[in-house]
This record gives structure tokens, sequence and C-alpha cells, in this order.
């Protein structure tokens, strides 16, 4: 079993999730918020866990807060928010840090193990560059999640992680997927 299988985490309707119960199955992690321009890839997730799950794959939703307050709902509100406009059946998280002191260990492993490569759309890239310089610069050093929907796939094993930024669709992760699958 990986590391990723040792954590523990508060699922949105506050019951304790044991990642040890994703032991062979992929894990799709995304740091998520309701009021963000990318908040449309609810649907996406939702497409690619209905597409997939029979075939092993998880997608686990953690709200969070730290990108210009776009999720300033609390959990109650937040799951009523992605059932009733995106049909989320996902598993959703307690709303966390991914950044900062307060950031559970999920997240500090994650960006360790993948770390940040830039943004895959210059254009996108650019103007996020931009609002972070103004509004959180701490998050544009290293590793750090820099905005909404930045996605990690994780292989059956726990050993492969890929992270894909904010504007990469989950339609464009299929091919990854399907590959770990």
């Amino acid at each position: 079993m990986s590391k990723i299988h040792e954590f523990k985490l508060k699922a949105i309707n506050g019951q304790m999730i044991d990642f040890a119960d994703y032991n062979d199955k992929v894990l799709l992690i995304v740091n998520t918020a309701s009021k963000c321009g990318f908040t449309g890839q609810y649907e996406g997730l939702e497409a690619l866990n209905k597409k997939y799950a029979s075939k092993g794959l998880v997608v686990l939703g953690f709200p969070c807060n730290q990108f210009l307050a776009q999720e300033p709902a609390l959990d109650g509100e937040i799951s009523e928010f992605c059932n009733l406009n995106y049909g989320v059946s996902f598993k959703m998280f307690s709303k966390i840090d991914v950044n900062g002191e307060n950031a559970p260990e999920l997240y500090k492993y994650l960006k360790q193990e993948a770390p940040f490569k830039g943004f895959p759309n210059k254009e996108i890239g650019d103007k996020l560059t931009g609002i972070l310089q103004e509004h959180s610069p701490s998050f544009l050093d290293g590793n750090e999640i820099k905005w909404n929907f930045t996605k990690f796939l994780v292989s059956k094993d726990g050993k492969t992680i890929k992270r894909f930024e904010s504007s990469v669709t989950p339609s464009e992760l299929e091919t990854d997927i399907e590959a770990m699958l």
C-alpha cells in the first residue's frame, strides 16, 4: 500500500474517509469552488465519474476558499449547490486549504509528488499569474496549487501521480485515466 492510501479526511457529510478504502482504485483528486470561472468543470468531473466509476475511477472533490474567496459557503451549502446544479454524485470532502500551513498532509504530499510544471494554456496562465501576483503572491512560488480545479490523477498502486492545472478540462484527462485503469 502506498502513502496515498494512509490519509484520512473528513467528507462533506462529516464522515471520516480512510483512503485505504481506495487501494487498487484510480483517484482523481480536485480542489473545487462554486463561484469560479472553472466551476462548470463539475459537469465534466461528474461525466468522468459516471463513465469510469464501474471501471475503478474514484473522483474526490475538495472545496477550497483560498482563491479570491470563490468558495465562501459552508459544507452543507456546497453539497446542495453541487447536487442541484451539477448532479454531483462523486465524493465531496469538507472545505479545506490546499496551500499553507493548514493544508492537509494529503495536499502537501500531492504537491511534492507532482510538482507544478507551468500552465499549459499561456493566455489563461498569464491571467492567473497576474491575479496571483496581486492577491496571493505566495501561491506563485514552487509547487503550490495555483488555482481552483487543479487535478491530480493517482494510479491504482498510488505510485504514479500526474498533475493537471485548472485550464485542463476533465474530458482532456480521459486518455490518462484509461491508461491507468
